[in-house]
């Protein structure tokens, strides 16, 4: 196949779209990416990159077309929107006059926000071709939640929007079960509907690890470790509380890796409530080397804030700490929670339920080291039956080739 991606986040930035363009390279897929420029989480342009320059990169020898837009800033709520949408409009006329070529499929990523279809159905009129949009948030669900806007001309008219895209997509894939009933009202055929998840990264299942690589940066002693984006929707307010509570056992470190939008404010907090003998904060690596971080953990964290759209959606580092076989901590509700439960592979709690949290971390502090192991081993069973990387590409194809038989 000939595939062409449209995503407005891509290499260098850290998201899952970029594994599936190498594993479907390599599985021998010829590729095109049609992105923005590279700004998140920080906001501002990745080095070496303006709102002009680097029109075409090549990524591991995939073309990658850069369409210019307006960058995040801050990530307040009237940048994001500019942000948005200046993406949707500059890329909508590198659709027009910079993509060009012969392809047999586009296939979206849709993360935040749902305009980066815009593009994608100019591509679709241009080529005459199958559009498949892989939903990984629920819009305007999100947008509704974020703002507590309700019931107003602009979410009617995002609603319109979402349902004329969904419309023009051949196929609606989806990363959560959770979202197949926002879909579905939508006025979208339940055949239309495909379910595919999250995985990780051939990375977490390697045995290539480095277990002494990182040893001088990490703390002795039991160690909780979260990996992503230090954000609002990560709850780091429960967090912090929980930690706070389980202060007084000097043995039990918190180790962040990452960065974001409240990382200044963590620090903060750890200075006000004085945690900073418990919270180490190792700031952001790429993503290769986060296995050789991955291995001195003795339990992973995942957190979400308590909403409705947040207990629909499954964290992709679910997946990879699965992949990696390592027990895991969670704080949060819905999807995700069940899927951790029903791998028997950690503790959970609901979202917020800091006292909880706590609690579960003294729980698993005090665990024997095989008890611990056997969560790992069932995690990693877990994502092998149900996460693969192999089969989920396999799943991606036969969809494709049944649509074409189907239309033919």
């Amino acid at each position: 196949m000939k595939i062409l991606v449209v995503s407005q986040y891509f290499w260098p930035e850290n998201f899952r779209i970029n594994d599936f363009v190498d594993g479907m390279s390599q599985r021998g897929h010829e590729i095109t990416v049609l992105t923005g420029k590279p700004n998140y989480p920080s906001g501002r342009f990745y080095s070496g990159y303006t709102f002009f320059n680097k029109r075409v990169e090549f990524y591991n020898g995939i073309k990658v077309i850069r369409s210019p837009l307006i960058t995040r800033g801050n990530s307040g709520g009237v940048r994001l929107f500019i942000n948005y949408l200046s993406f949707a409009f500059f890329a909508s006329f590198c659709a027009l006059f910079r993509v060009k070529g012969k392809y047999d499929l586009i296939f979206v990523y849709q993360l935040s926000p749902v305009t980066v279809g815009i593009p994608a159905m100019i591509l679709k009129k241009k080529f005459r071709i199958p559009l498949f949009f892989w939903i990984l948030d629920l819009w305007p669900e999100s947008v509704e939640e974020a703002s507590n806007i309700r019931n107003t001309s602009a979410i009617k008219l995002l609603t319109s929007l979402v349902k004329y895209i969904y419309k023009k997509s051949d196929r609606i894939f989806i990363s959560s079960n959770s979202f197949s009933r926002s879909i579905s009202e939508k006025n979208v055929e339940k055949n239309k509907i495909v379910y595919f998840p999250n995985w990780a990264e051939e990375l977490y299942l390697s045995d290539n690890i480095q277990n002494s690589k990182y040893t001088n940066l990490l703390p002795t002693g039991f160690k909780i470790m979260f990996a992503g984006n230090i954000g609002v929707a990560q709850d780091f307010e429960s967090i912090i509380n929980a930690a706070e509570l389980v202060r007084y056992n000097k043995d039990i470190h918190w180790v962040i890796l990452g960065d974001g939008r409240k990382k200044q404010w963590l620090k903060n907090e750890i200075d006000k409530r004085q945690l900073t003998s418990n919270f180490h904060l190792l700031g952001s690596y790429p993503p290769e080397e986060m296995p050789n971080f991955f291995c001195h953990a003795n339990t992973m964290l995942v957190s979400l804030k308590d909403s409705k759209i947040l207990s629909l959606t499954v964290p992709a580092k679910i997946q990879s700490y699965l992949a990696f076989g390592k027990p895991i901590l969670a704080m949060l509700n819905g999807e995700g929670t069940d899927i951790i439960n029903k791998a028997n592979a950690g503790i959970s709690c609901e979202s917020g339920n800091y006292i909880k949290l706590a609690q579960n971390v003294e729980s698993m502090f005090n665990m024997k080291p095989n008890q611990l192991d056997e969560m790992g081993i069932n995690a990693k069973k877990y994502y092998n039956q149900h996460f693969n990387r192999k089969i989920l590409f396999e799943r991606f194809e036969n969809v494709y080739n049944e649509f074409m038989n189907i239309k033919e």
